[in-house]
């Protein structure tokens, strides 16, 4: 072995300031589950009780609304008040996710984070992380696009630009929240069954969730392919170690490529920690050739995401448009709220939002 190439790195670690950062916005979330746990006592008082209110940052928890809101602004421009703070998180998501890669995975997503912990739980059984064999996690990675296809069909091609502001300022999607919480306080035997064989896939095979059943991730797996910034690896420096793909949760073959385009890829920097040679896997960026260093990311995950959810909150579009008044009364009509699931339903949308453009065009113009 050249002694030249086997100088050790720095010794500086991206992973323990990864593990601050995703603990970090994990207690955040325990924060807001507390509040919006207070916020529903209230409301199961009928108005008697304590006031808490509604904590907006619940909407990180609502992906399929919180789409929608993105999908409607592209479409009219229009941000709705409904859960705007959903609005904002899912656009801080994206734009991590086209700076950085699929990073919010790894660095704040909290059921990423459970999945870690669960992970490294099951390498402590095992001894080491199971694959899963070739001929099943093809067809099993493809899960989540499928799910992900159902969406962005049933979103963009079922439903027009009215149907979607209909969805979005309907009752339903009003309580969306409190129903959710309601499914897992009042969790089903089914679904206790279900969230068991999760745990135990996530235990044996790191990642289950989210490298196969996750469509938000898929979304920004795709998304992060259009990131400038990629893990590259020096070939001329490269001792074939392979340890980078030993240490990649994800499963790439680090050490037989020198640039990692992946849509499984969540740029938690596993692989250039471990990397024993200096300058040989890093982050770079593809078009400008310059290495971006460890600590940037950590920072820029970080702020990117703040600048966009701040300037949610300080421009006003950050907590909801919906009263207390109005909450206690949807609070007590909340069982009479369906989800439209089947495409006649949102074919019904499509017609009501119809008819009100009719009525719109036929009030006389001043």
């Amino acid at each position: 072995m050249d002694s030249k190439k086997a100088i050790k790195k720095n010794s500086f670690k991206i992973q323990n300031y990864r593990f601050i950062i995703q603990s970090a916005f994990a207690l955040l979330c325990i924060w807001i589950g507390i509040e919006f746990y207070l916020f529903v006592k209230y409301l199961e008082t009928g108005g008697t009780g304590a006031f808490y209110m509604r904590p907006p940052g619940v909407d990180g928890f609502l992906p399929i609304s919180s789409f929608m809101s993105f999908y409607l602004f592209l479409k009219t421009g229009e941000i709705s008040l409904m859960h705007p703070a959903g609005f904002f998180i899912f656009t801080a998501i994206l734009l991590v996710s086209l700076v950085f890669g699929k990073s919010f995975c790894s660095w704040f997503c909290p059921v990423g984070f459970l999945s870690e912990l669960l992970g490294d739980f099951g390498k402590m059984i095992f001894r080491k992380n199971i694959k899963m064999p070739k001929f099943l996690d093809y067809p099993l990675r493809s899960l989540k696009y499928l799910l992900l296809a159902f969406l962005l069909y049933s979103v963009i091609f079922v439903m027009n630009d009215m149907a979607v502001k209909a969805f979005l300022d309907s009752p339903y999607n009003a309580v969306a929240d409190i129903k959710m919480y309601y499914f897992f306080a009042k969790i089903s035997r089914l679904s206790i069954i279900v969230l068991s064989i999760l745990i135990v896939l996530s235990i044996v095979f790191r990642g289950f969730w989210c490298r196969y059943l996750c469509p938000y991730g898929g979304f920004l797996g795709i998304m992060s392919l259009l990131s400038p910034n990629k893990i590259q690896r020096t070939a001329s420096s490269c001792i074939d170690c392979q340890l980078c793909t030993k240490a990649c949760p994800s499963h790439i073959n680090v050490h037989k490529v020198k640039t990692v385009i992946s849509d499984e890829c969540t740029s938690c920097m596993n692989c250039v920690d471990v990397c024993p040679v200096r300058d040989t896997l890093d982050l770079k960026n593809v078009v400008v050739k310059k290495r971006i260093d460890k600590k940037i990311v950590a920072i820029g995950v970080v702020v990117v995401f703040m600048i966009v959810t701040g300037f949610g909150i300080i421009t006003g579009y950050w907590q909801n448009n919906v009263s207390k008044q109005d909450y206690l009364y949807l609070y007590q009509n909340i069982e009479e709220y369906g989800h439209p699931t089947d495409t006649q339903k949102m074919k019904e949308l499509n017609e009501q939002s119809g008819k009100k453009n009719e009525e719109i065009n036929q009030i006389p113009k001043k």
